[in-house]
C-alpha cells in the first residue's frame, strides 16, 4: 500500500506524493504562549511527532518546521492582567512548551521560527497582496492592513463553506475601517501600551493568520508537502493562511492534516472552561512514556474523551509492552532492533497513519513473545523482541532506547544482586515452610518499590511503575 492521507481541502484520502522525491515538508502550527500547555495542546504534537518518524522510517528526509506564536491579543491581554512585559509572559510559557515535548519524548523540529523574528518576511506578503488587489490598507490612518475575502473566490473552501455563510472576523475591532465585516486582519494598528513595528502603513504588531503563511513559506518554500494542526484550526486560521498565501501566488500546502480534539466530559478542553490538564500535573498520575502512550494510542483524527480511568488503562497496557522486552532482555541478553516493522504494521500507519491498528501488531508481538519466552522458544523470543523494538521506535516508545532506557544500568545492577540475596532468603523460608517469613520478605520490597514475580524459571523481580 502507499502512503496516504486524510487532506481536509479534499475531504478524502489520498496517496502521499511529495512535491520533491525522497524529501518531505512539514509545517504544524505549534504553540501560541499565553499559558502553559495543557495535555489537548500536546496531543497535536505527539501525533505529528509519529508522523515525522514514520516518514523517516519510510525513507523521507524530513523538514519539520513548528512555529511559536509570541505575539497574540491573548498573550497582551495576559501580560496586562499581571502587569508584565508581552515578553515575559512568551519566555514563561515557551519554556513549558518545551519541555512538555521534551518530557513527552516529540523529536525538536529542524525549525522552530518566532513570529516575532520574521516581521520582515510579513511586511513583504502583505505588500505582494496589496499589489495583487486582495488587500489594503485601512482608509482611517489606523494602521490596519485587511485582507479583501471577496477578491479571492476559493475563500472557504478548506473549510468548505460559501462566502455568504461566513461570520464576521473576530481578529479586529469593529470601529475600525474595514470594507467588509469578513475581512481578517492582517496588519493591527499600533494602541497604547501594546508591542509595535515599523511598516509602510504605520506601526503596529502582525495579524495571527499572516505569522504563520510568512514563517512556513520562509523555510519551507511557497509550496511545501503537509500543514498540520488541530481540528479548530480549519477556521478560521488555516483558511485565511491558505487564502492569503494562494492569493499572493504561492502554492503552500498540498496536502491539510488535522488532529482531533482531546475532550472532558463532551468539553474542548480550554483553560477558560477551567478544565485544562497541565503536563506536570498529569506526572503526578503516569510517567511520561505512558502519558504519550494514551495521548498517540486513538487515530490522530479521532476526539478522545479524557478519563484517569483510560489513563490508567493505557498505562498498563504500555507496561505489558515493557514487561515483555524486559523479561526478553534477562533470557536473551541485548534485544537488537531488527530494522524492519512487520507488513500489518506497516500497512497500518501507511493507511492514513493508522496508530490504534498498528499498535494492535504490537500487542499480537507481546503476547506471542511471551508465549514463547514461556516455551523456551528464544530464538522467535528473540526475532519478536527485535521486530517489537522497531516498531516502538517508530511510536517513540522504546522502553530500551532513546530517552526511556534507563541511564543507571549500573546502578540496576547493583540493586540486582541485592534483590537476588533477599530472593535467595525468601526461598530458603519458603523451603523450610517459614511461609510468614517469605510472605514479610516480598512485602517488604514490595514496600520499597520492587515487585517479584514467582515463574516457573524461579523468582524474577521489577521496579513498581508508576
Amino acid at each position: 500500500m502507499s502512503l496516504r492521507f486524510y487532506d481536509t481541502s479534499a475531504r478524502q484520502v489520498r496517496d502521499f506524493v511529495p512535491l520533491r522525491e525522497g524529501h518531505a515538508s512539514l509545517y504544524l502550527c505549534g504553540a501560541t504562549v499565553q499559558a502553559p500547555p495543557h495535555i489537548g495542546h500536546i496531543r497535536s504534537g505527539v501525533n505529528f511527532d509519529i508522523l515525522r518518524r514514520w516518514l523517516t522510517h519510510r525513507g523521507y528526509q524530513v523538514t519539520f518546521c513548528r512555529n511559536v506564536t509570541d505575539i497574540d491579543d491573548k498573550i497582551i491581554r495576559v501580560a496586562a492582567d499581571e502587569g508584565v512585559p508581552w515578553w515575559q509572559v512568551t519566555e514563561r510559557n515557551q519554556r513549558a512548551f518545551t519541555y512538555a515535548y521534551d518530557v513527552l519524548g516529540c523529536l525538536p523540529p529542524t525549525v522552530e521560527p518566532r513570529a516575532t523574528g520574521h516581521v520582515p518576511e510579513m511586511v513583504e506578503l502583505m505588500q505582494r497582496l496589496i499589489d495583487a488587489g486582495h488587500a489594503y490598507a485601512a482608509d482611517d490612518g489606523s494602521g490596519d492592513v485587511y485582507f479583501d475575502v471577496r477578491s479571492f473566490p476559493p475563500y472557504g473552501d478548506l473549510s468548505n463553506q460559501r462566502l455568504e455563510q461566513v461570520q464576521p472576523a473576530a481578529d479586529s475591532d469593529p470601529d475600525r475601517d474595514k470594507r467588509d465585516p469578513r475581512d481578517f486582519a492582517l496588519w493591527k494598528g499600533a494602541k497604547p501600551g501594546e508591542p509595535t513595528w515599523p511598516t509602510p502603513w504605520g506601526r503596529g504588531r502582525p495579524g495571527w493568520h499572516l505569522e504563520c503563511s510568512a514563517m512556513a513559506t520562509k523555510y519551507l518554500g511557497p509550496a511545501f508537502d503537509i500543514h498540520g494542526g488541530g481540528l479548530d484550526l480549519v477556521f478560521p486560521h488555516h483558511e485565511n493562511e491558505m487564502a492569503q498565501s494562494r492569493a499572493a501566488g504561492d502554492a503552500f500546502a498540498q496536502y491539510w492534516l488535522h488532529n482531533g480534539l482531546l475532550k472532558i466530559g463532551g468539553e474542548k478542553m480550554a483553560k477558560s472552561l477551567g478544565n485544562s490538564m497541565r503536563i506536570p500535573q498529569m506526572l503526578e498520575k503516569v510517567r511520561p512514556v505512558e502519558l504519550r502512550y494514551y495521548l498517540g494510542q486513538a487515530h490522530y483524527r479521532s476526539t478522545i474523551d479524557y478519563s484517569d480511568e483510560a489513563l490508567q488503562e493505557a498505562a498498563v497496557a504500555y507496561q505489558r509492552i515493557e514487561g515483555f522486552l524486559t523479561r526478553a532482555v534477562e533470557v536473551l541478553g541485548d534485544i537488537v532492533p531488527a530494522g524492519r516493522v512487520p507488513a500489518g504494521f506497516a500497512s497500518a500507519l501507511d493507511d492514513d497513519l493508522g496508530v490504534s491498528q498498528a499498535l494492535a501488531v504490537v500487542h499480537g508481538h507481546v503476547r506471542e513473545g511471551n508465549t514463547a519466552l514461556a516455551a523456551g522458544g528464544k530464538e522467535k523470543a528473540a526475532e519478536l523482541a527485535g521486530e517489537l523494538r522497531s516498531m516502538l521506535d517508530v511510536l517513540g516508545l522504546d522502553p530500551l532506547g532513546g530517552q526511556w532506557s534507563s541511564g543507571d544500568q549500573g546502578l540496576r545492577e547493583v540493586v540486582d544482586a541485592l534483590v537476588s540475596v533477599v530472593l535467595q532468603q525468601r526461598q530458603a523460608a519458603r523451603g523450610r515452610k517459614d511461609y510468614e517469613a517469605a510472605d514479610a520478605i516480598r512485602d517488604g520490597l514490595t514496600g520499597a518499590g520492587v515487585v517479584v514475580e514467582d515463574t516457573p524459571q524461579g523468582p524474577r523481580w521489577d521496579l513498581r511503575r508508576g
